[in-house]
């Protein structure tokens, strides 16, 4: 049986050996990795304006700037998943 408490705000808190798991990250990353020209991965996390931007840098430059979800899959992956969560999920963080 697994120990939850619960915080003052009333949000349960899981035991500390569980490790905390993103829901988003591993699939936020491959779309970036292998179809981030399309801008999946912004639409995905829900960024609406920046996949549409990311999609017009595409079509301007022929495609060079799909470099940018790329390397942003590389990155998401590198992150610890609360890291993912705080940065991408919670706080908004649209680029890099």
């Amino acid at each position: 049986m697994e120990n939850y408490g619960y915080t003052k705000d009333g949000n349960t808190q899981q035991q500390n050996n569980i490790p905390y798991k993103s829901e988003k990250k591993i699939p936020a990353a491959l779309l970036g990795l292998l179809v981030g020209w399309l801008a999946l991965n912004k639409f995905y996390l829900g960024y609406t304006k920046e996949g549409v931007i990311q999609l017009v840098l595409n079509v301007v430059t022929c495609g060079v700037a799909s470099i940018i979800p790329f390397i942003e899959g590389i990155i998401y992956l590198l992150m610890s998943d609360e890291q993912f969560d705080n940065t991408y999920v919670h706080n908004k963080k649209g680029w890099l």
